[in-house]
């Protein structure tokens, strides 16, 4: 293995923390305060973050969309530079984080549409800082250096990675969840438990502390994302939110291969249908695992044994178990398994052209799922 991490996120983990924006905000910044569509002025975390910010000088920016879009940034970075501000607060689930991070990019660079330059990995070498509120634990978003970004007028949703706008501060407080509606807990279950197996089903390597952490997220994730939506409780919201924050921290993808594969023709499903990211991911993973059964079956099989407690000895059947055991997971956590079941006209060909226009076209740990294995794909999944 060869690999470099550094994760310099401040965070505060624990019920009440929000109050500790106090010390993490100095006296008199500038804050942009952005956020999704409101709840949080009625659940009460917004009164808890600006006492926080009692200090500071608040402009604030809502209407961020779930899968956030470029054309509404560009509005929110207007306001940033009219207003000089020094710090983006984003107080939200992944789609605001990722919103916060990409915006203090776009603000940086000066430009009214660098699109063409983010997209082409034209990055500033310094951005605004970043610091998160997150309410709702799916992507890790909250300490990682990754947004993703639809843009309408090029009907693109694209990953951007900038390690300069990594949050600098990250404020997890599981009492924030409290207010959640189930299909929302679903959704950051699935999402966060398909971030581990993205990273940890694919070709093995010499890993064994990767997939002994991975092993330990998917298990906790399995235990207790069910007992969230169903009962929820303290001991549930901290440990989905902790497990979600390791799954994609950098930690467990650090020098072994990653797939993606799943995401990114779950990203062009979402751009194309605006369907619930967690919910593509549902529909399309169980079948890109037994489309690539040959070549991850070892991981599979130790997959099904680790986490599902699968005793068969034989490989190819216990990774079909195992696959089996994941769709059943999906099922449990609310989220479909089947094309069908999200009601849609759909069209493979629109997913094909999404992911030629943002150059996807050759995916996996491999890079060897091309645009006639993701069609495959997609006819076995409907």
């Amino acid at each position: 293995m060869k690999f470099r991490i550094c994760n310099p996120t401040d965070i505060r983990f624990g019920n009440g923390q929000i109050e500790a924006l106090r010390e993490l905000v100095p006296p008199n910044s500038r804050v942009l305060l952005l956020y999704g569509g409101g709840s949080i002025k009625s659940n009460g975390i917004y009164d808890q973050v600006m006492a926080g910010l009692k200090d500071s000088k608040v402009v604030e920016f809502g209407g961020v969309e779930p899968n956030p879009v470029y054309e509404t940034l560009q509005k929110a970075a207007a306001v940033a530079r009219e207003n000089n501000v020094d710090l983006i607060l984003g107080v939200g689930g992944g789609s605001v984080i990722d919103a916060a991070k990409f915006l203090a990019t776009m603000v940086s660079l000066g430009s009214d549409d660098p699109w063409p330059d983010l997209a082409a990995g034209k990055l500033p070498a310094t951005t605004l800082p970043v610091g998160a509120v997150l309410t709702l634990p799916a992507t890790g978003s909250e300490s990682n250096a990754v947004s993703v970004i639809s843009s309408r007028e090029r009907k693109l949703k694209l990953p951007f990675r900038n390690e300069a706008a990594r949050p600098a501060f990250a404020i997890l407080d599981p009492s924030t969840m409290q207010s959640l509606s189930r299909q929302q807990l679903e959704n950051g279950v699935v999402d966060a438990f398909t971030h581990v197996l993205e990273q940890y089903l694919t070709s093995p390597v010499n890993a064994p502390i990767h997939y002994g952490y991975s092993e330990t997220l998917l298990r906790v994730l399995a235990e207790w994302g069910p007992k969230l939506v169903e009962t929820g409780g303290d001991e549930a919201r901290e440990n989905v939110m902790w497990a979600a924050n390791q799954a994609l921290n950098g930690l467990i993808g650090a020098g072994v291969p990653q797939d993606w594969s799943t995401h990114m023709i779950g990203h062009a499903i979402t751009a194309v249908y605006n369907v619930d990211h967690a919910r593509t991911l549902s529909v399309i993973m169980p079948s890109l695992m037994r489309y690539k059964a040959a070549q991850k079956q070892a991981m599979l099989a130790r997959y099904g044994r680790t986490v599902w407690s699968i005793t068969e000895t034989d490989d190819a059947v216990a990774a079909e178990k195992a696959i089996e055991q994941t769709e059943q997971f999906f099922k449990t956590m609310g989220c479909p398994v089947r094309i069908s079941e999200l009601g849609l006209d759909f069209s493979p060909t629109d997913i094909l052209e999404h992911l030629e226009r943002a150059g996807q076209t050759a995916l996996g740990e491999n890079r060897d799922i091309d645009a006639p294995s993701v069609r495959q794909i997609l006819s076995m999944a409907a």
